[in-house]
């Protein structure tokens, strides 16, 4: 039994990994950025889609073609693929168990655990400084600040509750990290096993309870820790349960000379080294360019409170039933703005900046309500044609069009730390705690 596992422990998980994740992608370090592409981005799963797609159609009904503008890791064609890798696996393991009579495997073992260590290595290391270096759960924006929190899913919840503390997200990428670069230390891989599986239960069970689209490659990252501390499980077990010594817990030899296993060790440093430079240092970059201080912002970036709003010449009252008047307007990115109804609803728009202090507001293609705006129009004509004047920092008037109607809106700037979430910040003493 045990030998039939590990033949099908060889092929699933080679075949997953190989087929279903980023990992030798991973493993290319910054030379990733010559591949570039769907390659980077998806690894072989951008030319499966034929395989999947007509597994998906004949057996299970659907149409699982990967979506390729998707950040999910757990879209059907990522499922069906697993699907076929786990009906290879076991023909593939029924077939080599009927012809194959060796009773062990001592330089492919070697090999396979190689293999593991450094694919659950870069994976670990890839997810570990996206959290590191704070690009995966990014603090929340400004219009996030807006949005009601019965109206965040469980997954926006997660991402801002880390995003919220940036501390916090930091040791969480921190102890991943670790574990990644362990596993490329022969010596410590046992260690990197241990604080993987760790840290991975850790993930899975945030995956699941908060439904993030990432559970399928969690779990298997699990699972392959799993596999990779199997073999010392009973000798684990005497040392931490039974208080017994056990024998030395050594990596499988790669090789039969001990200089080519020396030269190999060092190799693997070598790389885990290399994968986490290059890999911290993409990540600043992208930390610095997106959400570090002198990222780019909008000209007008803040949250916006309208005091006057003036229709055809007549002033609008604020009701909470008015459907054309707004509430607050908010500009974050470059090319993105949010206006707040009157009824609290948030629309994410496409804002330009225009010669002659010229401001054009147009709805994103497919955008009917949300926060995730889209900078795609399709050509649509902007539906706000304004001119911005400012007559000091914090006030705003804009004069022109909106919806073929000529406008004047008057507002003012809401300070950022008026919100709690910003300026609660951290107490050692309470008497009380604070939950408003």
């Amino acid at each position: 039994m045990t030998r039939i596992a590990f033949r099908f422990c060889v092929v699933y998980f080679g075949l997953y990994f190989l087929l279903a994740t980023q990992s030798l992608v991973l493993l290319l370090g910054v030379l990733r950025r010559v591949i570039g592409g769907d390659v980077t981005r998806w690894g072989a799963l951008s030319v499966t889609d034929p395989v999947t797609g007509w597994v998906g159609r004949t057996f299970f009904g659907v149409d699982a073609v990967l979506h390729r503008d998707s950040g999910s890791g757990d879209q059907a064609a990522v499922w069906v693929l697993a699907f076929c890798v786990l009906v290879v696996a076991v023909v593939a393991t029924a077939v080599w168990t009927a012809l194959d009579r060796r009773t062990s495997y001592p330089r492919l073992r070697a090999w396979f655990v190689l293999f593991l260590r450094l694919c659950v290595g870069a994976q670990m290391l890839s997810y570990g400084l996206a959290k590191l270096i704070p690009t995966q759960m990014p603090g929340p924006t400004l219009t996030q600040l807006l949005q009601p929190y019965g109206d965040l899913s469980p997954s926006s919840v997660l991402w801002l509750q880390v995003g919220s503390s940036p501390p916090y997200g930091m040791a969480l990428g921190a102890v991943e990290v670790v574990a990644g670069l362990l596993l490329f230390v022969p010596r410590t891989a046992l260690l990197g096993a241990v604080v993987s599986v760790l840290s991975m239960a850790q993930v899975f069970l945030s995956n699941m309870t908060f439904d993030i689209g990432v559970k399928l490659l969690s779990f298997h990252l699990l699972l392959a820790g799993l596999v990779l501390l199997a073999t010392y499980l009973p000798r684990l077990g005497d040392v931490l349960v039974r208080q017994r010594g056990c024998a030395p817990l050594t990596q499988p030899a790669l090789f039969t000379s001990d200089r080519g296993n020396r030269v190999a060790a060092w190799l693997q440093v070598a790389l885990g080294l290399y994968i986490a430079v290059g890999g911290g240092w993409t990540h600043w970059t992208v930390w610095n360019e997106q959400y570090g201080p002198d990222s780019p912002k909008s000209e007008l970036y803040g949250i916006w409170e309208v005091q006057d709003f003036t229709v055809d010449g007549q002033p609008v009252p604020p009701l909470t039933t008015d459907t054309f008047r707004w509430q607050k307007l908010i500009f974050d990115d470059p090319q993105d703005a949010t206006y707040q109804r009157m009824n609290g609803e948030l629309v994410p728009v496409r804002a330009d900046f225009r010669p002659g202090a010229q401001l054009e507001l147009t709805a994103p293609a497919g955008t009917t309500g949300g926060i995730a705006a889209s900078r795609k129009t399709d050509g649509r004509p902007p539906f706000a044609t304004l001119s911005v004047e400012r007559p000091d920092p914090d006030r705003l008037s804009l004069h022109g069009t909106l919806h073929g109607r000529p406008v004047t809106i008057g507002l003012e700037r809401v300070d950022p730390n008026s919100f709690t979430l910003r300026s609660r910040g951290f107490h050692w003493v309470q008497d009380y705690p604070y939950y408003r």
